[in-house]
């Protein structure tokens, strides 16, 4: 079962901060711009403060998921609770895209009825206020997103930079107003909640993603293949495989290649230091597969580069592991893998009955080939 580190500790203690931060601060506002707003019949600020509102509610819920994400592992969430964090941002984009909508209906009704701001320097002072502190928000966010690695802290400090273009844009319908008359009140709610939807969208869709099972990103293979290949005896490694139970809990199957010659025991002792390793240098509970490569037998470190050089015609970002070769009474059988890049898949049988033509008509004998195709593996070596 999970054990929760004094790291995880630390971070749920900056999420709920950076969450209750941005509860006062939103609600705050959200409450300035209503009363201001309603006083001034102005849709474009009442829209504001409630685009502050739900990111209030947002903060709230980003408070939730963080204290719901740090409960230890039980028998029935051996991996512990740190989905919370995810289902709290997911929660969070539904609201938005609520908000977004009823936005929209409030000020079309405004476009089609209008009537004049009644402005005043407390509005003034309200919005200017707003685009300020909405401001040391973000980087309030962003500093804190950046220390815990936190998608969801991450997301609010983007979510704060438009709330400033937003403000911004309310405060140019109010000024315009003032000098020119332009009523273009009920056209800056629309662009407000246009706003409000495409962020709403875009959160739902980063948010999904992790929930639906995300392969390995391509900086975090990089950094697993780094660390793996730092140990002198291992020849290669392939098949990455990344479980995300939750920020911070990360759990990844991987096959590495070993010398057969090497003595099974040391084999499994290294096997064993590259697995602690993994979980104290990277936070990724690593269980390593053992692949013996037979490194001495020149027949089959020919077919190998045969193969390779046959793929390799078809595209030059093809490769292989795990290469195997067995002889039977009447043919030989190679068995071994394919990385394919993703332009290539769905041609599966097509490279391996070229492939099989081409080297039954090169050696002049029968081969069968055993063929596993890997459809973008990202730890493969070069």
């Amino acid at each position: 079962m999970r054990q929760e580190t004094d790291e995880q500790k630390q971070r749920a203690a900056i999420g709920k901060r950076a969450g209750l931060v941005g509860l006062l601060c939103n609600f705050l506002l959200a409450g300035g711009k209503l009363a201001v707003g309603t006083l001034a019949a102005s849709m474009a600020i009442f829209a504001d403060g409630l685009n502050n509102l739900s990111d209030g509610a947002s903060s709230l819920v980003t408070l939730l998921g963080f204290k719901l994400g740090e409960r230890p592992a039980d028998p029935e969430h051996p991996y512990g609770h740190a989905r919370y964090e995810y289902l709290a941002a997911l929660t969070v984009a539904v609201m938005i895209l609520v908000i977004g909508v009823e936005l929209a209906k409030s000020s079309l009704h405004k476009i089609l009825n209008p009537a004049p701001i009644a402005f005043s320097w407390l509005m003034l002072a309200v919005l200017v206020g707003s685009i300020l502190v909405k401001a040391w928000m973000m980087f309030f966010y962003k500093k804190q997103g950046k220390k815990i690695n936190s998608t969801t802290l991450l997301a609010a400090a983007e979510d704060s930079r438009n709330d400033v273009l937003t403000t911004a844009a309310v405060l140019v319908a109010v000024l315009v107003e003032k000098l020119s008359g332009w009523q273009i009140d009920g056209i800056m709610g629309i662009l407000v909640a246009v706003f409000i939807l495409f962020s709403g969208a875009k959160l739902a869709k980063e948010t999904l993603s992790p929930l639906l099972g995300e392969g390995a990103t391509k900086e975090l293979a990089q950094q697993v293949t780094a660390y793996i290949k730092s140990f002198p005896l291992v020849l290669g490694c392939h098949d990455l495989m990344v479980h995300d139970y939750g920020p911070g809990c990360r759990y990844a199957s991987l096959h590495v290649e070993l010398d057969s010659r090497e003595d099974p025991m040391a084999c499994h002792e290294l096997i064993d230091d590259m697995e602690r390793g993994c979980l104290k240098e990277l936070g990724i509970h690593l269980v390593i597969h053992y692949d013996p490569l037979i490194t001495d037998d020149a027949e089959l470190n020919r077919l190998q580069q045969l193969v390779e050089t046959l793929l390799k015609v078809r595209d030059p970002n093809i490769s292989i592991h795990d290469f195997r070769l067995r002889h039977q009474e009447d043919r030989l059988d190679l068995s071994f893998d394919i990385v394919l890049p993703p332009k290539l898949w769905g041609q599966e049988d097509s490279i391996r009955a070229s492939l099989e033509q081409a080297l039954d008509k090169l050696e002049g004998k029968p081969y069968h080939l055993d063929v596993t195709f890997d459809l973008g593996d990202v730890c493969q070596d070069a």
